[in-house]
């Protein structure tokens, strides 16, 4: 289990951000710069953390960026999907149906009716803003206290609060969330935790699997087609090979169109740099 105060603290001398979590067996931690010439070879900026747990060994790309809390985006649609779960919003993530609005949007996927797993597959906003609605304020708060995600601040609108609110994540508050998740360690029902897993998109790399999540910054319901432009992205997940697991978080620059695909190549860079895949 991560203990970001531990961790953290272990990386104080290079200025990693220090943030509280749960009590665990302390780990080791570390900055790689190595890593960092990764984003400079891509043309861009950006930072990545791993946590390779059996090792319990924290590893950095560099000691500013990494603690720099953004915008969750369309991360947010995980803890969104355990919430939705868990209280009910949706019973069967292959079964119940949100139906399409008609209203035509920046991405075809979108376009379309959707479950659940289809909804995160394609990273849909509009469906998981439907769910959220449904949530609604008073209960999405209660569970972003419990689950201790970002910032914990909805404001901004309940349908919106991630993508332009006032929600804001770090890489390692995005680690220390999903390795609860990973382990089924979060205070919520374990049917909620282990749907919210299986949903998950999947990406294999040789004998690794890698389950992850996608976020823009500067994406949403409104975005016109043709006028995709998002300012920074999100990749965050774990990989698995092996029997061993590393939790990980990459945010970059997009500064060119093909930044936005470049998230995936330099995730499978950077966990191959660190023996994780």
């Amino acid at each position: 289990m991560l203990n970001r105060r531990h961790a953290l603290a272990c990386l104080a001398a290079v200025a990693l951000p220090r943030v509280a979590r749960a009590d665990v067996a302390p780990q080791r931690s570390e900055i790689r710069d190595s890593l960092a010439k990764r984003f400079t070879e891509a043309g861009t900026a950006g930072t990545f953390v791993g946590y390779k747990t059996d090792d319990y060994l924290i590893i950095a790309s560099d000691p500013t960026r990494s603690g720099e809390a953004i915008l969750p985006a369309s991360t947010f649609k995980i803890p969104n999907s355990v919430i939705a779960l868990d209280t009910g919003v949706v019973v069967d993530p292959d079964k119940d149906v949100f139906k399409w609005d008609g209203v035509t949007r920046a991405f075809p996927d979108w376009n379309k009716d959707h479950t659940l797993r289809s909804a995160i597959a394609a990273s849909a906003v509009p469906v998981y803003q439907e769910i959220a609605r449904r949530i609604g304020e008073e209960r999405m708060q209660k569970y972003v206290n419990l689950l201790d995600y970002g910032n914990r601040n909805i404001g901004g609108g309940i349908d919106k609060f991630w993508l332009t609110g006032e929600m804001r994540i770090d890489p390692i508050q995005q680690i220390d969330f999903l390795d609860r998740l990973r382990r089924g360690a979060l205070p919520v029902a374990k049917r909620s935790q282990d749907l919210t897993r299986d949903i998950l998109p999947v990406e294999k790399a040789g004998e690794a699997v890698i389950r992850y999540k996608t976020g823009l910054i500067g994406v949403d319901d409104h975005t016109e087609v043709g006028k995709v432009r998002p300012s920074i992205g999100w990749l965050v997940g774990w990989a698995e090979k092996a029997g061993q697991q590393t939790v990980f978080a990459l945010n970059l620059d997009i500064r060119e169109p093909r930044h936005t695909a470049a998230r995936m190549t330099l995730t499978k860079q950077l966990l191959g740099d660190i023996g994780a895949i």
